[in-house]
């Protein structure tokens, strides 16, 4: 098979991954709506985890420790600040029974983090098929649970669970996309700078949305689950950066 053909397949079964939220579908209301908010602990630590352990030590191994890396992730984290109050802006003038900002944001941020491993990964199939091959596994590793974590952030801000999975999954098709660009732009476009930039997204999103939401939970059991998702998150991201 070509390398394009490897790329094209890979960024298909990366968006399909998307779908492993559905099994939420199958999950009686009461007990889903009792896991969401570890869910979403969970999720908060994965994006922590995989800014601080993935994207950033990458965009220093390539661009090397500069200011103009912490630039980029300030700029991340100040660009979903201003979307956000946009959003919320929006959302005040809108019927009640609308989504939450939180929701959209996850989406945008998950599509950018999807357009930039599908360029991370169709690069390294440029490079040697093997080493795609490697890098589309330690991706998946890294998006399974990210995947989860996103669908209960999408229904708990109040979408149904067939629309939280259905945007999830078409957010996931800019993975493939972003394979498709390495090979089409190969050597020609310097597209480092988005990794920084999104890790600030990621950040942005953990700490201003995700954790103010879990730390509100009235009783001490409920802390202690959500405490711990989120250090799982945390844990498992920093696992994977060790082994990969």
């Amino acid at each position: 098979m070509s390398v394009l053909g490897w790329i094209v397949l890979a960024g298909l079964a990366m968006s399909a991954l998307a779908l492993v939220g559905s099994g939420a579908l199958l999950i009686p209301e009461r007990l889903f709506s009792r896991v969401v908010m570890p869910l979403v602990a969970l999720a908060a630590g994965a994006l922590i985890g995989g800014a601080l352990f993935h994207m950033l030590p990458e965009s220093i191994a390539v661009i090397g420790n500069h200011l103009s890396v912490y630039a980029w992730v300030a700029a991340g984290i100040l660009s979903f600040h201003v979307l956000e109050q946009f959003l919320h802006w929006h959302h005040c003038h809108r019927p009640i029974g609308e989504h939450r900002p939180l929701g959209y944001l996850i989406l945008a941020a998950d599509g950018l983090h999807n357009l930039i491993g599908g360029v991370a990964v169709g690069s390294a199939f440029i490079v040697d098929i093997r080493l795609g091959i490697v890098t589309w596994v330690v991706a998946a590793a890294h998006e399974i649970p990210q995947e989860l974590g996103d669908f209960g952030i999408l229904v708990h801000s109040g979408w149904s669970t067939r629309h939280a999975l259905l945007y999830n999954a078409a957010s996931a098709l800019t993975f493939p996309l972003g394979g498709l660009l390495a090979y089409g732009f190969a050597g020609r476009v310097d597209v480092a700078v988005l990794v920084p930039f999104a890790a600030g997204n990621f950040i942005y999103i953990a700490l201003a949305d995700l954790l103010p939401e879990i730390t509100t939970s009235p009783g001490r059991q409920q802390k202690i689950v959500h405490t711990a998702s989120f250090a799982g998150g945390l844990a498992l991201l920093w696992t994977i950066a060790l082994v990969a």
